[in-house]
C-alpha cells in the first residue's frame, strides 16, 4: 500500500526529484564522488550553488537587484535575522501578527528594538483583519508578515500593502505555489521543508538596498550583507540541500512553473474544502472563508472520539501526519505542491466515507 504523507513540514517531496538525488547520490555527473563530500569551494559546488539560484530566478521572474542566498537556521533563525539586519534602519518595526509562527517572529524581534504589533493581539487566528483596521507606522524600519500560517490555517490571498515602507514575508509554507510581483518585497525567506527541498536550507531573497546597515550585534552567519557578497559560501553551506532544492526548481519548471502549481493547489484545496461545507456540520473549518489556505487545511469532526478513529483509520490505508497541531488538535491535511491530485482525491473519498459510516 503506498503511503501518502500529508505532514506540515519536513513534507512530501516529488518522487522524481527524490529518484533523481538517489541515482546521483554516489556520484554526481562525472566527479567521482557525491555532493554530501564536496568541497563547497570546488568549481562543481560552485555550479550547483548558482545554478539553483539561476532556475529560481527565472521561475519567480526575481529583478536583478535582489539577492538570493541559501542560508541555515531555519524560519526561526530568521525571525532574528531578520530584525537584526533591517532594525537599525529606524529601531522599530511593524509586525502583522495573524498565527503562532508570526507572534513568535514578533516576541523575537523585540529583543533588538521596538516591535508595533498592527492588528490586535489575540489567541484565536481564523482571520485577517481588514487592511483599513490596520495601526501602520510610517516610520517603521519595514512591515513583516507571514503569507500562510502553518499551525492555523489562515493565508494570505493578496500581497499587504506597506506604503512604502520595505515589505518582509515568511513565505516558508507557500512559497513557489503561486506566482507574486517579487519586487513589492524588500526581503522574502522560506525554510525549505515545506515545498522546496529537506530541512536545513533556509531561502532569502533580499533587495539590495537594504544590505549594508546589519546592526553591531549581528553575527555573521545571519548578516545577509556579507551572505550576499560572498554568495552564500562565507561559511559551508547545507550543500546537499541547496543541491535538492535546484533539482525542486528545475522540477517546478518543468510542470508548468508557479503558475502551474497555483492551478494545481487551488483544485486540490478546493476538493478538500467542498467536502468539509457541504458535510452539514460533520466536519469543520475555523478559518474564515476570504483566508482559507490552500497549503494547510485545518478541520473539526463533531466529537474528538471521531478524530482519533478518523486518524487510526486514515493511517491504516497509508494517509499519514494528518493529526492537527498539539496547539489546536484536529486534523490537518498539508497539500504543498508534491501532494498530487490524484493523494488528495484519496483523502476527499476516505472523509466522504467515513462521514457516511459515522453520521
Amino acid at each position: 500500500m503506498p503511503t501518502i504523507n500529508f505532514g506540515a513540514g519536513p513534507a512530501k517531496m516529488p518522487e522524481d526529484v527524490m529518484r533523481q538525488a538517489q541515482r546521483e547520490f554516489v556520484f554526481y555527473g562525472n566527479t567521482g564522488l557525491s555532493v554530501i563530500e564536496m568541497s563547497h569551494r570546488s568549481s562543481h559546488y560552485e555550479n550547483i550553488n548558482q545554478s539553483s539560484q539561476d532556475t529560481l530566478r527565472r521561475i519567480l521572474k526575481v529583478p536583478d537587484n535582489y539577492k538570493i542566498l541559501f542560508l541555515q537556521g531555519g524560519g526561526t533563525g530568521m525571525f532574528a535575522a531578520v530584525a537584526m539586519n533591517l532594525m537599525g534602519r529606524t529601531g522599530t518595526a511593524d509586525y502583522l501578527v495573524t498565527g503562532s509562527w508570526s507572534a513568535k517572529a514578533a516576541k523575537e524581534a523585540a529583543k533588538y528594538g521596538k516591535v508595533n504589533l498592527v492588528v490586535p493581539k489575540t489567541n484565536k487566528y481564523t482571520e485577517i483583519p481588514p487592511p483599513e483596521t490596520w495601526n501602520l507606522d510610517s516610520n517603521a524600519s519595514y512591515l513583516y508578515y507571514c503569507a500562510n500560517e502553518t499551525v492555523h490555517g489562515v493565508e494570505f490571498q493578496y500581497v499587504p500593502e506597506s506604503n512604502g515602507v520595505p515589505l518582509v514575508a515568511d513565505m516558508s509554507s507557500n512559497f513557489l505555489s503561486r506566482p507574486f510581483d517579487v519586487s513589492k518585497f524588500g526581503v522574502i525567506f522560506a525554510g525549505a521543508q515545506k515545498n522546496v527541498g529537506p530541512s536545513g536550507v533556509t531561502l532569502v531573497i533580499v533587495r539590495e538596498d537594504l544590505l549594508g546597515n546589519p546592526l553591531p550585534i549581528c553575527p555573521l552567519v545571519f548578516d545577509f550583507t556579507v551572505m550576499a557578497q560572498d554568495n552564500s559560501l562565507h561559511n559551508t553551506p547545507p550543500t546537499f540541500g541547496v543541491y535538492f532544492t535546484g533539482l525542486v526548481f528545475k522540477w517546478i519548471e518543468e510542470k508548468g512553473g508557479v503558475e502551474k502549481m497555483a492551478e494545481w493547489a487551488e483544485a486540490k484545496s478546493s476538493s478538500v474544502y467542498d467536502t468539509i461545507d457541504q458535510s452539514n456540520g460533520f466536519y469543520s473549518c475555523p478559518v474564515n472563508r476570504e483566508c482559507r489556505s490552500r497549503m494547510n487545511i485545518p478541520f473539526r469532526i463533531k466529537t474528538e472520539e471521531l478524530e482519533q478513529l478518523f486518524l487510526k483509520e486514515a493511517q491504516s490505508k497509508g494517509m499519514i501526519q494528518l493529526k492537527g497541531h498539539r496547539s489546536v488538535g484536529g486534523i490537518r491535511a498539508s497539500l504543498y505542491n508534491a501532494v498530487t491530485l490524484d493523494e488528495t482525491n484519496t483523502l476527499v473519498q476516505f472523509m466522504k466515507e467515513f462521514m457516511k459510516s459515522h453520521q
